[in-house]
């Protein structure tokens, strides 16, 4: 597989922090070289790109270039795309997380054509965190990454067919059969589909956060804590994420502060301890996010917040932040076909199936879910159960 040596980009550009969300959703590695910083980069920039500094210029152990490439050219080049050998399955799975692959192992092993699609890297969250200590089977833990690693290669063995780096556009009820559409308009029908979508990190919708999504503020430290070695982060959150997030970025940052909103502390005992245990972390409370403050090239200035103790207004300046302030379902693609809660978490009846026959929903997109992977594991094996069940009265 043809690997990125070197990634050359700015930290302003828009483009490059397109391919950064690309290359983390998939756990791809590479070294980032910020031209702005290194001009001996800057000059071989050039050399590539006739005289012009053209980011993000993307390098590869082959010795090629992609210059400012799409996510498709770039999924291409990285032998990422899956061709579907069939285009119709008895059950096609949307999402490659804990629910999505135990349903593909329990449905592959009853004998069902069993498709599973995802759009980034197999293992969904889990992949990015960085380790697990509540995972049954586990004593001393184990890396999230090693997880996914894991569960994916026992599905393997069952002859699930992975369509990856294939991302669903939208999902139409026929009648008599389900169709998804990706979003190159490959269609893939089945007999029954399970959404197991997920979640992804709440935003905090407050002025200059759009601004410096992706430049500045993260929702992933597995994935981005690596560029704050030496610097000052402040972590936004009180809750689980939050607290293990923390510890982690605090291998390379040399200070990481968590502001929480409450005056008391939603993390489990236990992460709380670990919180306390690692001398570069600061906790403050009572204190609500107002503005991320935005300056020349997409630089963060600062961060304004509101003491809620005082009611005062101030301003750190930390180098980068991280929000962890829930999750949001991703359930955009069957909208029209579902109902869900007012989080927004699809309804489901005790069949795990949805108002639309034949269309299930397990895992962190459903309503009733407790977010943790070893009970979104047993809920794609509870709707395995209920598809067989399904399938073998329709």
């Amino acid at each position: 597989m043809t690997k990125i040596t070197n990634f050359y980009g700015t930290s302003w550009c828009s483009d490059c922090k397109r391919s950064k969300t690309f290359l983390g959703e998939h756990r791809i590695s590479y070294n980032w070289i910020d031209i702005d910083k290194d001009e001996a980069a800057a000059l071989i920039v050039e050399k590539i790109n006739e005289g012009k500094r053209r980011v993000p210029t993307i390098e590869f152990d082959d010795g090629t270039y992609l210059v400012v490439p799409s996510n498709a050219e770039l999924a291409q080049k990285l032998d990422l795309i899956s061709e579907q050998k069939h285009k119709f399955h008895d059950v096609l799975i949307i999402g490659g997380g804990p629910a999505g692959l135990t349903c593909a192992l329990y449905t592959s092993r009853e004998g069902f054509d069993t498709a599973l699609v995802e759009k980034g890297a197999l293992g969904g969250q889990v992949g990015v965190t960085e380790r697990l200590d509540n995972y049954p089977g586990f004593p001393d833990g184990i890396e999230g990454d090693e997880l996914a690693k894991r569960i994916t290669k026992q599905v393997e063995k069952f002859g699930v067919e992975f369509l990856k780096a294939t991302q669903i556009a939208n999902v139409k009820d026929m009648g008599h059969c389900l169709i998804a559409e990706t979003t190159t308009g490959v269609e893939i029908d089945a007999k029954a589909i399970v959404v197991a979508t997920g979640s992804k990190y709440k935003m905090l919708d407050v002025p200059g956060e759009r601004d410096l999504l992706g430049y500045k503020i993260h929702f992933c430290g597995t994935c981005d804590g690596p560029f704050y070695k030496g610097k000052e982060v402040l972590v936004i959150g009180g809750g689980n994420s939050a607290f293990e997030e923390s510890v982690f970025i605090a291998r390379f940052a040399s200070k990481v502060t968590i502001v929480g909103r409450s005056d008391k502390w939603k993390a489990s005992a236990v992460l709380q301890q670990k919180v306390t245990e690692t001398p570069k972390i600061k906790l403050l409370k009572n204190k609500e996010t107002l503005e991320f403050l935005v300056g020349p090239k997409k630089t963060l200035k600062g961060v304004k917040l509101l003491d809620k103790e005082t009611n005062k207004e101030i301003i750190l300046q930390p180098d980068g932040v991280f929000v962890f302030i829930g999750m949001k379902p991703n359930v955009e693609i069957v909208k029209d076909l579902v109902e869900c809660d007012s989080g927004g978490f699809i309804v489901t009846g005790d069949n795990m199936m949805t108002k639309t026959p034949g269309l299930f929903a397990a895992g962190d997109c459903r309503s009733g879910s407790t977010q943790q992977a070893a009970s979104a594991a047993g809920e794609g094996a509870a709707v395995a159960l209920m598809i067989r069940n399904y399938l073998r009265e329709n």
